[in-house]
């Protein structure tokens, strides 16, 4: 049996710290650590190298973007940590910031995500495995603030659907469910954008993030 997937919580509200924790030992996770604020984050990391960090976007002292500071920082440290990130609210800025040189092991949910017990999971199961979990809320927004004349462009309105489907961190599998289409179709469109996208050949998850990276860099 392997071992549990072991988490750092930096969460600054109490209530919803020990939540989480409560949680994630009852959906098998060891909680390693739990603190409320960057610093802390960051001293944790260090300590404990968790498989995988939660943490909120603002946190004390200026409840402005420490979380994600702490974030930035841990990666720089141990690129192979993984961390999921969330926030009240939709902050495209910090996304596009925190997905800016790798989508590895990295996610960024809204709060109301976690109440979405299952989702929520398999999110952090998905990002501690090194994929991507990027809410679907996020998503839209970033969309929206694309540039004019962006490569994107010349994708078709389905491919845009799958790519945007791929951010979120699903499988071909769960594309093809989500859309009504085989897994070929999936396959196909994924192919195309690969191709449109100037992505050569290499490993399949790496073209995968590559394309991420391409769709967040807005």
């Amino acid at each position: 049996m392997p071992d549990p997937i072991r988490v750092l919580i930096a969460e600054d509200a109490v209530l919803l710290r020990e939540g989480l924790a409560r949680l994630l030992d009852d959906s098998g996770f060891d909680v390693v650590a739990k603190v409320d604020d960057g610093k802390g984050m960051v001293t944790a990391a260090d300590a404990y190298r968790p498989d995988v960090i939660v943490a909120d976007v603002r946190m004390p002292p200026t409840f402005t973007d420490e979380g994600l500071r702490a974030a930035v920082e841990v990666r720089s440290k141990y690129p192979d940590m993984a961390v999921l990130v969330f926030s009240q609210a939709v902050e495209a800025a910090y996304a596009q910031e925190l997905f800016s040189t790798s989508a590895n092991g990295l996610g960024y949910l809204l709060k109301e995500r976690v109440a979405e017990v299952e989702e929520f999971v398999d999110a952090l199961k998905r990002v501690a495995a090194g994929g991507t979990a990027l809410d679907p809320e996020v998503v839209a927004q970033l969309l929206g603030r694309r540039k004019k004349n962006d490569p994107l462009e010349t994708l078709t309105p389905r491919e845009r659907e799958v790519l945007s489907a791929m951010a979120e961190g699903r499988s071909n599998s769960a594309i093809a469910a989500s859309l009504f289409v085989t897994e070929k179709a999936v396959e196909k469109h994924t192919s195309s954008i690969f191709t449109k996208l100037d992505l050569t050949p290499a490993a399949e998850d790496h073209r995968r993030v590559m394309a991420v990276l391409r769709y967040l860099n807005v």
